[in-house]
């Protein structure tokens, strides 16, 4: 299996077997990857010298260019030089070369066939899984935001009557007229927020509020990009949490500062960090609130970690965990100290560690405690899955220098089913709740869309599935013979001198055993190599098997190395995220269909609720028959109408809805961008789905005669946002009541209707088409579809353009161009 593999040395004794030839090949049925040089020594023995054939790992086109050029040059030498062998057998020498070339040469094409194959496939994967619209730059030092192994970890705000009954501010409906923030929504300070060229952020936690008058101020964690390490932050909010400002670093050290507990007592204002790294539990006092601090003495000489005071029962007492304790579980630890002044001297409690097992027991502190009618709660992690996997909390039962006990109590929040598109969808593992000078509840949080080690993880994953499919295609090679291994004889090794530069980098007797092994396996594998042919049932299934698997295994890496952490995140838009309303029409026989539309849309990050509108038909339950991450919300109508899409509705909560048939599917990257295009531009109508109407009459016509005119003046409502507070008046006003019955008569065009109503309310632009990944029309696998004979369907919409040009006095709708936006969306 080496020399012979390429030459038969019998019929081409002027081929020697050398170093520099030797190698392993490799070669399968759908990969061919050679690794081989061939050594054609002494084809002229007295004019040519030794001449490298190829060394190829590279795509099969090259390598046949490559093949052909060096075969030429060699049969042109042989032709032009002279030599001292026979003519017969320079001949033989001729005929073996041209041989091998051609030989060489079918094996090529056969492995351009098969390259084509696998680079459609992964081209199909690619464009299904990674969209090509990437998320801009958040932050304007274009440092922070990078992917960290600790997470991506950003704040939250709650509000509620009690600490125990909280709400994120998105339930709450706190708007933003600037920013088409209706409502706003968490997360309210992210890594984006850090904008600081000096101090990057890669990500913010471990919040901690500070009420001052009617102005807000958070503390928090940064991570900084450059140096690695935590430094401590600041923003504020004058307007009750619904903007906030970054104003800058309040506190760094030169080592890691985290946990910033701030606190009041008697008219000045503390700060105790997390430094564990220093080896102790330091308080700063602030000189000039908040971005200026000093160091007012050393609480504990010990390396507490997310350390907390609470003033309870005349003491004040510090609660936190020391993971260099002989004996402790790391973050299963948790220990006490008290003192009758924040100021120290502290003492340790006597039943130290109070707390010392399992990690998943929320031992560690996860934030603030609280005091809620009298009674001492606690928070704590839950770091069993992963570090910072939930909030735990606890209700104090008993608590003095002797004693403590405390019971799990529920937290009265509850965790998000949207995974990693949900900004805590992963982890949350911080909060502090306080009471606001109006009696309120405000409280921050933490959370993150992925779990602790993603990056380890998702690498370790790719290299895993790259692996298996090497694996599978070399076992597959093998066991049909397609893999062969060309390696010396142990002669040829010792007929090089000493320093030939090919022999350099081998030893004899590594070279001797990889022999030993390699002809080991030849011989082990011969046998099932005449049981199992190519050719037969047995032999064609494990190749189909064998080549499956080896894609999957190909696409499961190409993810986890490239496909990022898996989040199709919202868009920032003038500082806030938002959340709309998903609106679909449909009827009993596409129920099916509906279920699969809901579980998909309703884990998009900014899908706040899912309005069915039902037509005919038994209605579903809301919460029994659908596996939604957000409130579902089934309107029965009384007629089966078309008209019933806009219908006004006091029930909806968000200015801004996406009307969305329920047959049309697609990412939810798609929905966010022309969400985020939308809050740009509310008085447009954002959608996916652009027509042009043009002609004398009016025609209508599809999406490729808009793209091959390169514009388009109409947006198609099956598939797009709008402002539910002044278009759907606007459908419904007595204007267009003419409209609406002419719609119901065809049972069609209430989108046209409705681009007509929106066309005449301005003289603006009114319609914005924003490009889809890729969009899947799913009416085409059932019967139930309205619009299946096109041709019909067409003649219907042609109708009502020219009535409704009749009756709304021409057409007022301006053409608009492809390709207009700076950031492509709608090319």
């Amino acid at each position: 299996m080496f020399c012979s593999s390429f030459f038969d040395k019998g019929s081409f004794p002027d081929v020697t077997c050398s170093m520099s030839r030797s190698g392993l090949y490799f070669s399968s049925k759908f990969w061919r990857w050679h690794l081989h040089c061939l050594h054609i020594k002494h084809l002229s023995m007295q004019f040519l010298t030794p001449q490298l054939l190829f060394f190829h790992v590279r795509p099969p086109a090259q390598t046949l260019l490559q093949v052909e050029e060096f075969a030429s040059v060699s049969l042109q030498s042989l032709r032009f030089f002279p030599s001292t062998a026979t003519g017969s057998g320079r001949s033989a020498k001729y005929d073996a070369i041209r041989e091998t070339r051609d030989m060489i040469i079918r094996a090529l094409n056969q492995e351009l066939y098969q390259w084509g194959v696998v680079t459609s496939l992964a081209f199909i994967f690619s464009w299904l899984t990674f969209s090509p619209f990437g998320q801009p730059l958040l932050n304007s030092a274009e440092l922070g935001c990078q992917p960290d192994n600790e997470g991506s970890w950003s704040i939250g705000l709650f509000f509620g009557g009690s600490p125990l009954s909280l709400q994120p501010i998105e339930q709450v409906n706190i708007n933003n007229n600037r920013s088409s923030a209706w409502p706003v929504a968490n997360p309210i300070l992210t890594c984006a927020s850090v904008k600081d060229a000096s101090y990057p952020s890669n990500f913010i936690a471990d919040p901690f509020l500070f009420i001052q008058g009617s102005t807000l101020y958070v503390f928090f964690e940064s991570k900084n990009a450059l140096t690695k390490q935590g430094d401590i932050g600041v923003a504020k909010s004058s307007d009750g949490g619904v903007s906030w400002k970054y104003l800058g670093i309040a506190l760094d050290e030169e080592w890691h500062l985290s946990f910033p507990f701030v606190f009041t007592y008697i008219g000045e204002i503390y700060m105790m960090p997390e430094g564990s790294g220093k080896g102790d539990l330091r308080l700063y006092r602030a000189l000039q609130f908040p971005l200026t601090w000093i160091l007012d003495r050393v609480l504990i000489k010990r390396p507490l970690v997310d350390a907390t005071m609470v003033e309870f029962k005349g003491k004040y007492w510090i609660l936190g965990s020391d993971f260099k304790r002989f004996g402790v579980r790391k973050n299963g630890e948790l220990e006490i100290w008290f003192a009758s002044s924040p100021l120290g001297p502290f003492q340790e409690h006597k039943g130290n560690p109070v707390h010392n097992g399992d990690r998943s027991l929320g031992a560690r502190n996860g934030g603030r405690p609280f005091i809620y009618k009298g009674q001492l709660y606690r928070l704590g992690q839950d770091c069993g899955e992963t570090y910072g996997r939930r909030l735990r909390l606890f209700h104090v039962e008993v608590l003095n220098i002797y004693e403590f006990q405390e019971v799990e109590v529920p937290l009265g929040f509850a965790e998000s089913k949207k995974g990693r598109n949900a900004w805590n969808g992963m982890r949350y593992h911080h909060l502090d709740a306080q009471r606001l000078p109006s009696g309120g509840w405000i409280a921050v949080m933490d959370g993150d869309r992925v779990p602790s080690g993603d990056i380890n993880a998702r690498y370790l994953v790719g290299s895993a599935a790259f692996l298996v499919s090497v694996f599978l295609v070399l076992s597959l090679g093998i066991i049909f013979g397609a893999v062969q291994c060309v390696f010396p004889l142990s002669k040829c090794l010792g007929a090089h001198k000493r320093n030939d530069v090919a022999l350099g980098w081998v030893s004899s007797q590594v070279t001797s055993k990889l022999h030993r092994a390699l002809s080991h396996l030849s011989r082990n594998t011969s046998a099932l190599r005449g049981r199992i042919r190519s050719s037969s049932c047995a032999g064609a299934s494990l190749v189909v098997l064998c080549f499956l698997l080896s894609v999957i295994s190909v696409c499961i890496g190409v993810r986890s190395f490239f496909g990022g952490n898996g989040a199709e995140e919202p868009y920032l838009v003038g500082g806030h995220y938002s959340q709309f309303t998903l609106v679909t029409m449909t009827y009993e026989a596409r129920l099916w269909n509906l279920k699969m539309y809901v579980k998909h849309y309703s884990r998009c990050a900014s899908v706040k609720e899912i309005l069915v509108v039902w037509n005919k038909g038994r209605p579903p339950h809301p919460d029994n028959d659908f596996d939604s991450a957000v409130p579902v919300r089934i309107r029965v109508e009384e007629k089966n109408s078309l008209n019933n899409r806009f219908k006004p509705d006091s029930h909806i909560k968000t200015r801004a809805v996406l009307e969305l048939d329920d047959d049309i599917l697609m990412t939810c990257d798609d929905l966010e961008r022309a969400f985020s295009a939308w809050r740009q531009h509310p008085e447009r109508v954002v959608g996916f789905y652009p027509r042009l109407v043009d002609g004398s009459p009016l025609k209508y016509r599809n999406k490729r005669y808009a793209r091959s005119n390169n514009g388009y003046n109409m947006i198609l409502t099956g598939a797009a946002f709008l402002d539910s507070k002044t278009a759907f008046d606007e459908y419904w006003s007595e204007e267009s009541k003419q409209g609406r019955a002419l719609v119901d008569k065809l049972f069609n065009c209430e989108d046209i209707l409705f681009n007509y109503m929106i066309a005449n309310s301005t003289t603006g632009r009114t319609v914005e088409y924003i490009h889809p990944t890729w969009a899947i029309d799913t009416s085409k696998l059932s019967g139930s579809a309205i619009s299946r004979n096109t041709k019909v369907h067409y003649m219907k919409r042609t109708s009502c353009l020219n009535k409704f040009a009749e009756l709304y006095g021409g057409l007022p709708l301006k053409i608009w161009e492809f390709g207009t936006r700076a950031d492509e969306w709608d090319y």
